[in-house]
């Protein structure tokens, strides 16, 4: 089974809906920011999972890159 997106809604007026990534075994991988809309929400899951299998890694730590 993969990974799932979750959508959850709060009472926040402005923004009320957020969705976050989760793994196969539970782990949360990454959380979006808040949305005004359920369609705009759903348009950020369509982004996520477009970009994030052709997406680059930037490593912006400032450490050299392989070091373990």
């Amino acid at each position: 089974m993969a990974g799932r997106f979750e959508i959850f809604k709060d009472n926040n007026p402005d923004a009320p809906y957020s969705f976050q990534l989760t793994a196969e075994d539970g782990t949360v991988v990454a959380v979006s920011r808040r949305f005004p809309h359920l369609k705009s929400v759903v348009a950020g899951i369509i982004a996520v999972r477009e970009n994030a299998a052709t997406g680059f890694v930037v490593d912006r730590t400032g450490g050299a890159a392989g070091a373990a």
